[in-house]
C-alpha cells in the first residue's frame, strides 16, 4: 500500500498547484448553479401539483451537484492516455507494481485534489448568499460524508475502467464521453433522480451511478433518512467492488495481448 499512498500524495500535491484554473472553475460553476436555482424556481413558480422534493429541498441538490461536480468520472487522465498513445505505457509495465492500482492511485487523486480546491469556497459562497441549507442532522452529514467517501471510489473505479478502455482503442474518447454522459444523466447530476418518473426509479435504483451523487445529497438533505443509509453505502461499495473486478479482469486480457506502438 504504501507505493499506491506515495502515488496519491504526490499527484495530490501537484493538482493543487492549479489553484488558477480552480477559480475560474469555480467561477463557471457559480454562474451555471445560478442558473439552474432560476431555472427550478420558475418550475416551481408554475407547478401546483406535488413535488418529490421540496424547493429547499432541490436549491440545496443543486449547489451539492455544482460543489462535487468533479467527483463524476467524466475525464481521461491525459498523461496516461499520451503515455499509450506513444508507447512509453511500456515502462509503466516495468515499475515494481500493479498496473490497476498504479492508475486507480492517480484516479484518486485526480477525483479529489480539485473538488476540494473548489468545494470549500462553494459552500461557503451558497451557504451564506444562495440558499445551500445545512445537512438536516448531524447523522445526516455522517451518513453523506461516509457516501461522499463512497462516491469518490466509485467515480475512481468509473474512471480507471475508462483508462484501460484505451488500450483496446485508438483514442478512447468514445468511451469516456459514453461513459461520462451516462454518469451526469443517471447520477442525478443534470437533474435531480427523484423528478424522474416511477417507471424510470427502478433501473436508476440498480445502475451504479446513484452513488456517484444522488445517494450522498439526499443522504445529506435528510431526503433519505440516515437508517438507509447503510444500503445505500453497500450499493455504492458493491459497484465498487464489481468494476474493480471488471477493470483487473479486462487489464489483465489486455496486457496479454498488448502490442505497443510508437516510441
Amino acid at each position: 500500500m504504501r507505493p499506491y499512498w506515495a502515488i496519491v500524495q504526490a499527484r495530490f500535491r501537484m493538482l493543487l498547484q492549479y489553484r488558477a484554473a480552480a477559480l475560474a472553475g469555480l467561477a463557471t460553476q457559480l454562474f451555471f448553479g445560478l442558473v439552474r436555482v432560476m431555472l427550478f424556481d420558475a418550475f416551481y413558480r408554475s407547478s401546483t401539483a406535488p413535488q418529490p422534493m421540496s424547493y429547499s429541498e432541490t436549491v440545496t441538490y443543486l449547489w451539492l451537484i455544482q460543489a462535487l461536480l468533479l467527483l463524476l468520472p467524466w475525464g481521461l487522465d491525459f498523461e496516461v492516455r499520451n503515455m499509450i498513445r506513444s508507447g512509453t505505457v511500456a515502462y509503466e509495465l516495468a515499475r515494481p507494481t500493479d498496473l490497476y492500482w498504479l492508475w486507480f492511485s492517480r484516479s484518486l487523486a485526480m477525483r479529489t485534489a480539485p473538488v476540494l480546491l473548489r468545494a470549500t469556497p462553494m459552500f461557503v459562497i451558497a451557504a451564506l448568499f444562495l440558499g445551500l441549507q445545512p445537512p438536516a442532522s448531524p447523522m445526516a452529514a455522517l451518513a453523506a460524508l461516509a457516501a461522499i467517501l463512497g462516491a469518490a471510489l466509485l467515480g475512481c473505479a468509473i474512471t480507471t475502467l475508462t483508462t484501460i478502455s484505451l488500450l483496446w482503442t485508438i483514442a478512447g474518447d468514445g468511451t469516456a464521453r459514453l461513459l461520462g454522459t451516462a454518469s451526469m444523466i443517471f447520477s442525478g447530476a443534470i437533474i435531480p433522480l427523484p423528478f424522474f418518473p416511477d417507471w424510470a426509479q427502478t433501473a436508476l435504483n440498480l445502475l451504479p451511478f446513484r452513488g456517484l451523487m444522488d445517494t450522498p445529497f439526499r443522504l445529506y438533505i435528510g431526503h433519505l433518512p440516515p437508517q438507509e443509509a447503510i444500503p445505500a453505502i453497500a450499493h455504492q461499495l458493491v459497484w465498487t467492488c464489481a468494476l474493480i473486478l471488471m477493470g483487473r479482469a479486462i487489464l489483465g486480457r489486455s496486457l496479454r495481448r498488448l502490442t505497443v506502438q510508437g516510441g
